[in-house]
């Protein structure tokens, strides 16, 4: 895929619509890699001008701070921010929810303000615009999916609506499992839970979370956040259900029911 770096448009001469913030999982993470092709595949069928920061982004801190390391996140915000305002950046789009909300809620504070928007939402806004036209008899069509709710986008930003209203026009059945919306249940990652040792206890906290979505009965479970993929997909493998079930994010699910 050619994918343009900010370094490039400017030579260029040129601006994009919109900055395309990868994040580290989306970077780096051979699972998560699989999700930046599909939304980067989406914009390029649909024609939004996009570019990436490419080697001039960095981690935004996020798990730094989370795990009280408060002196490295400002490092990495200014570093972030001072690229970002060099090029004059003004609206991102990010399919990490972490990413998501640091960028949009703590890096202001700092001298970073963007309009910042969570892929889920964006992808809302093409299919509401008629940019992104589904297949008539898309892969998903009436296959039963469950939507885990990121706390990042649900709980830390009220974003609910936008990831099943995309998954509606897949015209699957939407299920929801027993804890959802605001009273959803953490997959076990955030907070940079995901970087260290299990605390005691008896269960981990993405069996559990596997345990719900399994229990609807569901045969793909969406999510909008590489990290709650990572946690559920780990549980579907622990449960020996992954012939069954399939962990999928909302923009690979849209990529592949396009026209």
């Amino acid at each position: 895929m050619k994918v343009n770096t900010m370094a490039e448009m400017m030579a260029a001469g040129e601006m994009p619509d919109v900055l395309f913030w990868v994040g580290c999982a989306g970077s780096f993470d051979q699972r998560a890699q699989k999700i930046t092709k599909a939304f980067a595949s989406i914009l390029d069928k649909v024609g939004v001008k996009y570019a990436i920061l490419g080697k001039e982004e960095a981690c935004t801190g996020d798990p730094a701070r989370r795990a009280g390391n408060e002196f490295l996140f400002q490092m990495m915000a200014y570093q972030n921010i001072q690229v970002l305002n060099g090029y004059g950046i003004k609206k991102i789009v990010t399919a990490c929810p972490h990413c998501f909300n640091i960028l949009k809620n703590e890096y202001p504070e700092l001298g970073g303000n963007y309009e910042v928007t969570h892929h889920t939402s964006f992808l809302q806004q093409l299919i509401d615009d008629g940019r992104i036209k589904m297949k008539e008899d898309g892969s998903f069509k009436g296959k039963k999916i469950s939507y885990h709710d990121s706390c990042y986008l649900g709980r830390a930003n009220d974003i609910y609506e936008a990831p099943r209203k995309v998954l509606e026009a897949l015209d699957a059945e939407l299920v929801e499992m027993k804890r959802c919306r605001s009273n959803g249940l953490c997959c076990g990652a955030g907070g940079a839970q995901m970087f260290k040792e299990d605390e005691p206890g008896d269960k981990r906290i993405n069996i559990e979370r596997t345990d719900e979505a399994l229990a609807t009965g569901a045969s793909f479970i969406a999510s909008a956040c590489p990290f709650c993929n990572t946690m559920m997909s780990d549980g579907v493998k622990n449960r020996e259900k992954e012939t069954e079930v399939m962990v999928l994010d909302i923009a690979e699910m849209i990529a592949v029911s396009m026209v």
